[in-house]
């Protein structure tokens, strides 16, 4: 009777192992997870005496996640396979704008809850942040810049930058490879163009 129970209970061990395995208890395989980076901006130049806040930017929420967003035709949203944003896109590209005028030495900047004394901000919506596969693979960004007088709430300026960067081989580098360099293009543009309207 004891060995009878001995086996029992061996075999509905040996079941509940098995099943933690089918459920996949660790074996799958992490994401990879990317970040954008922040190009060397110009430093030539006047510099402003003015401080500039950029806030977090917002969006759709297709791209307000860690998702990177593939567009196989017109209409069709998808998500690349097996990947992710090292946080939600916004705050990465409120992260990495930020570090461009950081690193023109053109002007002071800050985010939010840093405690500067702020002149204007920087309010940003992304409108597009994909690698379109519609003939001619490539990575597609538009943000919508609007610089807002923090002192009166008066918008000074704004305008769309759209930039593109061809798609370099297959995989998951090579598409997040693409909207890095887009993502470069217009960060480079949005802070030479805000420099010569404050």
């Amino acid at each position: 009777m004891a060995i009878g129970r001995l086996a029992s209970g061996a075999l509905v061990s040996a079941l509940l192992l098995s099943g933690c395995a089918l459920l996949g208890g660790g074996s799958s395989k992490p994401l990879d997870t990317y970040e954008l980076t922040a190009p060397a901006a110009t430093s030539a130049g006047r510099r402003s005496g003015s401080q500039i806040l950029v806030a977090e930017p917002t969006a759709l929420k297709a791209l307000d996640s860690e998702n990177i967003v593939i567009k196989p035709s017109a209409g069709i949203i998808q998500y690349l396979s097996g990947a992710q944003w090292a946080d939600r896109l916004p705050r990465i590209v409120q992260a990495r704008l930020a570090e461009t005028f950081q690193r023109s030495g053109r002007i002071g900047v800050g985010r939010p809850g840093e405690g500067l004394a702020i002149d204007y901000q920087l309010i940003i919506d992304v409108r597009a942040f994909e690698v379109r596969l519609d003939g001619g693979d490539r990575a597609d960004v538009k943000l919508y810049v609007r610089i807002l007088n923090d002192r009166n709430g008066v918008v000074r300026s704004a305008r769309l930058f759209e930039t593109s960067a061809a798609v370099g081989g297959g995989g998951n580098n090579a598409f997040v490879s693409a909207l890095d360099a887009a993502f470069g293009s217009a960060a480079t543009q949005i802070v030479e163009w805000t420099l010569t309207q404050i």
